[in-house]
């Protein structure tokens, strides 16, 4: 799942870049570390798969060996996560069908759940805008379990169970619909849809 970006950037800095004729304009530190994020973030997302990968509608497999290479997934996909700035991401959306996910949960830290099982979902919904690393520049509201409860095995196959609401709770629902091949633009509706797919879709080229 993909964090909310603020997309509007102060140019301010570069009014003066034509002060001297020859003079190369020079990066604050800000804008900089600026640069050097959305060059790592590009890079990280290079590596997920993007709609309409086959991967991203296929069911993954139920998790059996908790071994070095299971656990090396896990920390390969929280950094793959972090550097792509998202809050989510599921083994489909690397191309392995494997039953795991990462999210960033808050104070708790990024956490990694094998063979996750959502219970308990609250009645009550709550309908909000969702972002998709796999569906880079879209977002469509999308209603959602506001709490729940999950259950799973970490990487070391030891048990887990979750109490999460509010954004905790929307984004697990988010990455447990990517294990089972199911998009955001299928939670939502039709107007939403059909403007997510016209973006989607590859443009013609007018000649």
């Amino acid at each position: 799942m993909a964090h909310d970006h603020d997309t509007d950037h102060d140019h301010d800095e570069h009014d003066h870049a034509h002060d001297h004729e020859h003079a190369e304009p020079e990066l604050s530190e800000e804008e900089a570390a600026e640069l050097e994020r959305e060059l790592v973030r590009r890079h990280a997302l290079a590596q997920v798969r993007q709609y309409p990968d086959v991967a991203l509608r296929m069911k993954a497999r139920e998790v059996t060996e908790f071994d070095d290479d299971l656990a090396q997934l896990a920390e390969r996909m929280k950094h793959l996560m972090a550097d792509a700035q998202g809050v989510g991401l599921a083994a489909n959306q690397i191309g392995l069908l494997q039953r795991i996910f990462v999210f960033e949960h808050g104070e708790e830290g990024t956490q990694s759940v094998v063979n996750p099982r959502i219970v308990d979902p609250s009645a009550e919904t709550e309908v909000d805008s969702e972002g998709c690393l796999s569906l880079e520049g879209i977002r469509v509201p999308v209603e959602r379990h506001v709490r729940l409860a999950l259950e799973g095995l970490d990487p070391s196959g030891a048990e887990l169970k979750l109490e999460l609401e509010g954004m905790n709770a929307r984004v697990v629902q988010h990455e447990v619909d990517h294990l089972d091949g199911v998009l955001i633009i299928d939670r939502t509706d039709d107007e939403h849809r059909k403007e997510a797919l016209g973006l989607l879709r590859p443009q013609p080229v007018l000649r």
